[in-house]
């Protein structure tokens, strides 16, 4: 029986918005309901929320050592899915994180990722993406110089992306992708191949392109705000609180203080 999982990469130590007291995956971004009541919502929820919607079984959070407060948080059961906890010893890069819980997936099984401090909508983006093949989920952004710029053709097909160049050649970046566990596999024999040198997930799937690999792309996202910033956190508090002017269809970014560690 093929599973849907959905890896959360949670090592990263959060350098663009520490000090904290806690990991910035747990940083309180917009409230949630239990019961009658009105509690403080971890960051990291919304992406959680996100691949519970689209049907996930599995979750694999990918975590340092130091993050036993993430096991705390959410223990081994969220909704239908169960959660397993992988350690990533020492962070370095988000490549190595998805490899990391490599050992629980079988090729047959189906995989979501995306970024825990990030929040984006709609909610439903992951169930655009098809099944079978390697999927990125497209949004929009006013710096795509910050992150991952993703260049297409007319059928969707992924041609290369840009990763953190000064002046990619599109403001369409990816936020969250899909693929099966034997796509993940040949990713992980390549980056082997490769001698590990990969941090970003872009250079890799470039290189995975040039040897014949195919990815498709959906440019189905809205709004994207990466929380891992000052700026971004006060973004995401505007957009979920419904201040931001037509939240569902602003292009919302950064200031550029980004780090080599973004998306990691």
């Amino acid at each position: 029986m093929n599973h849907l999982w959905g890896i959360i990469p949670a090592a990263g130590l959060g350098a663009r918005i520490q000090p904290l007291a806690f990991s910035k995956e747990l940083l309180p971004v917009g409230t949630r309901h239990d019961g009658d009541q009105e509690r403080p919502r971890a960051v990291c929820e919304y992406l959680v929320d996100r691949m519970l919607l689209a049907g996930v079984t599995h979750l694999c959070f990918v975590i340092s050592s130091a993050k036993s407060d993430i096991m705390q948080y959410f223990g081994g059961q969220i909704g239908k899915a169960s959660i397993c906890y992988a350690v990533q010893s020492p962070p370095s890069g988000l490549c190595d994180a998805l490899f990391t819980a490599l050992p629980f997936i079988a090729d047959d099984d189906d995989v979501l990722v995306g970024l825990p401090d990030t929040v984006w909508f709609p909610e439903d983006g992951f169930e655009c993406l098809p099944p079978g093949q390697l999927s990125f989920l497209l949004f929009p952004v006013l710096q795509p110089e910050l992150f991952d710029a993703v260049l297409t053709d007319d059928t969707n097909a992924v041609r290369e992306i840009q990763v953190k160049q000064p002046h990619p050649g599109s403001h369409w970046v990816w936020g969250a992708f899909k693929m099966n566990g034997a796509i993940l596999r040949t990713l992980h024999d390549l980056w082997i191949e490769r001698g590990k040198s990969d941090q970003y997930m872009g250079t890799l799937v470039n290189s995975y392109l040039a040897q014949g690999g195919r990815a498709v792309a959906i440019k189905r996202g809205k709004t994207y705000v990466d929380v891992g910033t000052l700026h971004g956190y006060r973004e995401a508090v505007k957009v979920l609180s419904g201040e931001s002017t037509n939240s569902e269809s602003r292009l919302v970014d950064n200031q550029p203080q980004s780090s080599p560690s973004r998306h990691n």
